[in-house]
């Protein structure tokens, strides 16, 4: 489908969202049960672009991994910190979290070669402080077919030997969440170091949890220093990791009812504990819209009670900023959403995007390095998509494709009149490959 056009919803929405598994869960539950020395099945695992990649890059190093979509399992045999296969070829899409996570994995190999690339858009996307912290240590060299530091890439493996590896993670929290994950495997006592500062620092909380989880915690911690023993694997004393839903996926259906109206059910939501997105419902409750858990799941509707402050810090929760920030047409003063320089540096700039496509709709936006504020014109809003519903460029790029996805279900001109368009409404299968459907789905009837 090369875009879709959005029937606003007429009435408040009632119901209840299944989401799907998440992503980063999902990957660094594959990459820590690939290391593991056992065998396990991750249970309500995602099944999209990027966790496949994940799970073709590990066949293809010779792991048994055994997908389940159907039940939303996939098993894996763990080989201890062994990687079956000494050369391979692998392409990891613009999959962040297998770009980052599997070139560590491979540094753990002793005279490995493996030869990497990625799409367009991952080409562009920051490796150098993880190529430069492997190769300082004597961990993995690579060489170049393009700009250096970059995909694509052939990587010469020799394994982690010990000692300290210093790592520049100021461009993603992945390329030291890669690290952190790889180093309990080396031969010898092993301190991951931290260059400076790094963002969405949840993630790493993320990693470590999840170490923690399969076995392996680090000896000390702090200050940006995590030593290890060395010589560890990891092992999860269950038969099964159950993966929590995705809170970046929430943030849209946690956004609808303050859009529309009415009230939203998020099943298991309400125990979610991995994942620092879930900072999302502290947003919405300045917006207005109380969140409540109720059992294992997160209920949302508005309260009437907005206090949004003039500026809003998201380098914690940085993929969700996109939501907030298509929905400021609609509110009644001008926001600043701050944090988010690092963000010009993913799917595609983040903050260009976003800024290009709320100036369409007739706002009024202020673009800095690491801040976006708009200046909300409901009265421009509605005079730009008056006679035809406008398209929204999504950049191959699934969070903008989403986020005004839930813009464009506003009754907007009060008729029923459809006025926004989402182009490329398929590369969601990224993360959240039926999310239209199930936005249709929630249509009252």
């Amino acid at each position: 489908m090369d875009s879709l056009t959005l029937s606003p919803f007429r009435q408040p929405v009632s119901g209840t969202v299944s989401l799907p598994g998440s992503k980063s869960i999902t990957n660094r539950a594959l990459i820590l049960a690939a290391l593991s020395r056992e065998s396990l099945t991750l249970e309500g695992a995602l099944f999209s672009e990027d966790t496949e990649i994940m799970t073709a890059a590990l066949k293809a190093l010779g792991f048994t991994v055994s997908p389940d979509p159907a039940g939303k399992s996939i098993f894996i045999i763990g080989q201890g910190g062994n990687i079956p296969q000494s050369e391979a070829d692998l392409h990891v899409g613009n999959a962040g979290t297998a770009a980052r996570f599997l070139t560590a994995l491979l540094a753990l190999k002793s005279g490995g070669r493996y030869r990497l690339d990625g799409s367009e858009a991952m080409r562009k996307r920051p490796m150098r402080g993880l190529l430069d912290a492997l190769a300082t240590a004597g961990a993995a060299g690579a060489s170049f077919a393009g700009e250096a530091g970059f995909f694509p890439f052939e990587l010469e493996t020799k394994g982690f030997a010990g000692g300290t590896l210093a790592v520049d993670a100021s461009a993603s929290s992945q390329l030291l969440s890669a690290l952190l994950m790889a180093a309990p495997l080396a031969k010898g006592p092993l301190t991951v170091e931290l260059a400076g500062e790094t963002v969405s620092k949840p993630f790493v909380e993320m990693t470590l949890t999840m170490m923690a989880q399969f076995g392996v915690e680090p000896e000390t911690a702090g200050g940006g220093r995590y030593a290890f023993a060395g010589g560890q694997s990891y092992y999860y004393n269950r038969p099964a990791y159950v993966i929590e839903p995705d809170a970046t996926a929430a943030s849209y259906f946690l956004a609808l009812p303050w859009v529309i109206g009415g009230s939203l059910r998020l099943q298991r939501m309400g125990r979610v504990s991995l994942q620092g997105d879930i900072g999302f419902t502290e947003v919405m409750n300045a917006l207005g819209v109380e969140t409540a858990t109720e059992g294992d799941d997160l209920v949302a509707a508005p309260d009437g009670s907005p206090a949004l402050p003039d500026s809003v810090d998201f380098n914690a929760i940085s993929d969700t900023f996109l939501t907030l920030a298509a929905l400021t047409p609609l509110l009644e003063k001008p926001l600043t959403i701050t944090g988010i320089a690092h963000t010009r540096q993913q799917e595609t700039d983040r903050v260009a995007a976003m800024a290009t496509e709320l100036r369409k709709l007739g706002q009024r936006v202020e673009e800095t390095e690491d801040s976006l504020t708009v200046h909300p014109d409901l009265a421009a809003l509605k005079a730009a998509t008056a006679d035809t519903p406008l398209a929204i460029d999504t950049y191959r790029d699934h969070r903008v494709a989403m986020s005004f996805g839930i813009l464009g279900c506003r009754d907007l001109h009060g008729d029923g009149r459809p006025w926004l368009t989402i182009k490329d409404p398929g590369c969601c299968a990224k993360t959240f490959p039926n999310f239209f459907q199930v936005l249709e789905d929630l249509r009252p009837s």
